[in-house]
């Protein structure tokens, strides 16, 4: 049984070891291996001011999630999802795109204009947005400058 749910803070545990499971390999290979940090990373996202958080539960388990927020803009109030994954032993499924369009359907009802996100070109997640009719933003950029010695 599939159901869609807000993940509030009660299931911090749970949005971390899955946020753990799906970046730890390919393409990825995320090192999560410090959970304080690992925790900080995931409460960050999830309880930022108007935070919006959905959850697949697939048999009471959670199999995919959707961390985000509600974002203000001259062209509309969007939602900005900071993370999305599936669970990796139930990617390729179908799993992803279906959470995606429940995910939709909650926003269009709450009267938002869209859903705003990023990822990178060279991930699988690119071709997944693409397929799930996102489109590229050709004048927009992402910048970052490291800090570190």
């Amino acid at each position: 049984m599939e159901e869609l749910i807000k993940l509030g803070p009660d299931r911090l545990p749970e949005m971390a070891e899955l946020y753990k499971i799906a970046f730890r390999g390919e393409p990825w290979n995320d090192d999560w291996s410090d959970p304080v940090q690992l925790n900080e990373y995931v409460k960050e996202i999830s309880s930022s001011y108007n935070c919006l958080n959905y959850g697949l539960l697939i048999d009471g388990k959670l199999a995919a999630m959707s961390l985000g927020m509600i974002r203000h803009w001259w062209e509309g109030t969007n939602y900005n999802i900071e993370e999305f994954c599936v669970s990796p032993e139930l990617q390729g499924q179908g799993i992803g795109s279906k959470f995606m369009k429940l995910i939709e359907n909650e926003i269009k009802q709450m009267g938002l204009a869209g859903i705003f996100l990023q990822t990178d070109n060279d991930k699988p997640s690119y071709r997944f947005y693409k397929k799930n009719g996102f489109k590229e933003l050709e004048t927009h950029v992402s910048f970052y400058k490291s800090v570190k010695e």
